[in-house]
């Protein structure tokens, strides 16, 4: 449960991975690693910390909010909330990868899609209420066109996720 992601995707990851960075200063990187350690920090509390006004700060989050370097989300437990199976499809493909995965990462209740180098061309990431809808996007998914194969990894417990690797 990954990188951070833009706005217009809400519950999506927004900015693909192999996209140009966004050209970060300092400042910019003290409000992310300010709102990495607590995303409900106040403007008035990160200005304070980062040497702005919170009007600045309030802007300068927009900003990043807008481009796609991060989004500010409540991160849950889907196994807490009642979905009953959270887990991680790794997928085979023959042919384009991107297309696949951009078929996949269309699917709504796929979260997460990466193209991958080793074993498996494509992991993916869901959650899902029941089995029969398990079985179901199982389904949807191995009917893409170009996929081979899956191989599917239940969550059992969810015993470690964060998203404070800082800034660089």
């Amino acid at each position: 449960m990954r990188e951070p992601a833009a706005p217009e995707q809400a519950g999506g990851r927004g900015r693909r991975r192999g996209q140009a960075a966004v050209p970060l200063d300092d400042t910019a990187k003290q409000i992310i690693e300010q709102l990495q350690q607590d995303g409900r920090r106040s403007y008035a509390a990160i200005g304070k910390a980062v040497g702005l006004s919170e009007a600045a700060v309030r802007q300068r989050v927009q900003k990043l909010l807008d481009t796609g370097v991060m989004q500010i989300v409540g991160v849950t437990d889907p196994l807490m909330l009642g979905f009953s199976r959270q887990m991680m499809i790794a997928v085979k493909c023959e042919g384009d990868l991107e297309k696949v995965a951009d078929e996949l990462a269309a699917i709504d209740e796929i979260d997460y899609v990466v193209i991958t180098a080793g074993s498996f061309d494509i992991l993916l990431e869901l959650v899902a209420e029941s089995d029969e809808q398990l079985l179901e996007l199982l389904g949807r998914i191995r009917a893409v066109p170009g996929v081979l194969g899956t191989e599917s990894f239940v969550y059992l417990k969810l015993r470690k996720q964060t998203y404070s690797w800082g800034t660089r």
